[in-house]
């Protein structure tokens, strides 16, 4: 069995640090086999920011897989926009943009989707999709293929399509063509789980699509902070969000939905 832990939208810089211990206790009491921050680790990318990102995420377990966001390219400075967009983001968090974490049970490996000459939209290309099927194809059959991006496949039930990653339906192609399992983002503040079958059509291919709400920002969007908590046990899957109640303090679980893989397409429901 794998567990991980599901973060996404930090924006240090608009941080409720209320919250931060609680997190920080709630995460190391779950024993992740993996971190995983789909993005947007900072409100306008400052160096300041990034610095604070770094040190509350280096109180969390290792191993860590995180991808920068749109919020993580400079907005104002339009040199480093245009030309070094990803600059803080490497000095901070390493020059490895696609990073790769693989076990006997697990092959996670992120994409980059934050692009400089757009404010809050992300992209995805053909190159990045080959890259990560080379990755995950050699490995066995019994290992869980997860991609991580910033931008989701799948929009809200009140915004459909807004957010969404550009190309979103060639990339879906090639993670059929590699059996991707897993796919979690982030960019809409909202914490949901969707199978890609239900936008995206391949025969006898359905990855889910997992969403997380923002961990520690102050702009919810309407929804309370959260993060999502993913067990993995072949064939089954358990997606958890837990919720941050103000009033007593602490993050506690507030929706639980379990997946089976029948047939190569994962199902939602737990087996007859």
């Amino acid at each position: 069995m794998r567990r991980i832990v599901h973060l996404s939208d930090l924006h240090f810089g608009r941080v409720d640090d209320a919250l931060l211990p609680a997190l920080v206790e709630t995460i190391h009491a779950a024993r992740p086999d993996v971190v995983v921050v789909s993005g947007d680790l900072t409100q306008r990318a400052k160096r300041r920011e990034f610095a604070a990102a770094r040190d509350f995420l280096a109180t969390l377990p290792f191993p860590q897989v995180i991808v920068p966001g749109n919020h993580d390219v400079p907005l104002y400075n339009v040199y480093m926009r245009a030309f070094h967009p990803l600059r803080r983001f490497r000095h901070f968090f390493g020059e490895q943009t696609a990073p790769f974490h693989v076990d006997d049970e697990l092959a996670v490996v992120g994409i980059n989707t934050a692009r400089s000459l757009t404010f809050k939209d992300g992209r995805i290309n053909e190159e990045q999709v080959a890259e990560v099927c080379g990755r995950l194809q050699p490995l066995g059959s019994d290992v869980t293929r997860v991609v991580v991006t910033h931008h989701p496949f799948q929009g809200t039930d009140a915004r459909p399509g807004d957010g969404l990653v550009g190309r979103a339906a060639m990339a879906v192609a090639g993670f059929a063509r590699c059996n991707i399992d897993l796919v979690l983002s982030g960019h809409l503040h909202s914490g949901q789980s969707t199978l890609s079958g239900e936008r995206y059509e391949h025969a006898e291919y359905s990855a889910l699509l997992v969403q997380a709400g923002t961990a520690t920002s102050v702009r919810r969007r309407g929804e309370p902070n959260s993060f999502n908590m993913i067990s993995i046990e072949r064939p089954h899957m358990t997606v958890e969000r837990w919720t941050w109640h103000k009033a007593h303090g602490l993050f506690a679980i507030s929706v639980q939905e379990r997946f089976t893989k029948k047939n190569g397409a994962w199902k939602a429901g737990a087996p007859a």
